[in-house]
């Protein structure tokens, strides 16, 4: 993969990753359950990671993360994060879910497409396998919020 063609890609996962760190951000100040809250807040915490290691990588390949990452992904995120936060908790679960799905299908796209980068190839790894570790999570935590619901429908 070319360089130009490589930091192009970068940036849409920088945009990604600011998108779902103030998504995260903005559920975790709208949900009143403090597991909720909190798990929110570190998979918030994780993301930026994710943002940190992907600037690095674009700048290290003479690049700039994009302005649309900079300016838009933050707005995008926190305005579905409000709007996912105020329609309830198995709403706002099943819509992180789809996301986190999409950031793996796109992470597993672009590990085939790396090259010889081992570093790169080693950093989508990673943020993969945080994206599966937080499908898990939010699938176990819709999976038992449905449970009570139909524990209390009886």
């Amino acid at each position: 993969m070319e360089k130009k063609d490589l930091i192009q890609k970068l940036n849409w996962f920088y945009f990604l990753e600011k998108n779902q760190v103030e998504l995260y951000t903005a559920q975790s100040q709208q949900v009143e359950d403090l597991y909720i809250k909190k798990a929110l807040q570190r998979v918030a915490a994780v993301e930026q990671g994710h943002v940190e290691n992907i600037a690095r990588k674009i700048r290290k390949l003479g690049g700039t993360p994009s302005a649309i990452g900079e300016k838009i992904a933050p707005l995008t995120g926190s305005t579905a994060g409000y709007i996912t936060g105020q329609a309830g908790l198995i709403a706002l679960l099943e819509a992180n879910i789809k996301l986190e799905e999409k950031a793996m299908k796109d992470y597993k796209d672009f590990l085939l497409r790396v090259g010889k980068d081992e570093e790169l190839f080693n950093i989508l790894w990673d943020h993969l396998i945080d994206e599966d570790l937080h499908t898990a999570w939010f699938a176990n935590k819709l999976a038992e919020l449905k449970a009570q619901n139909a524990q209390l429908k009886r």
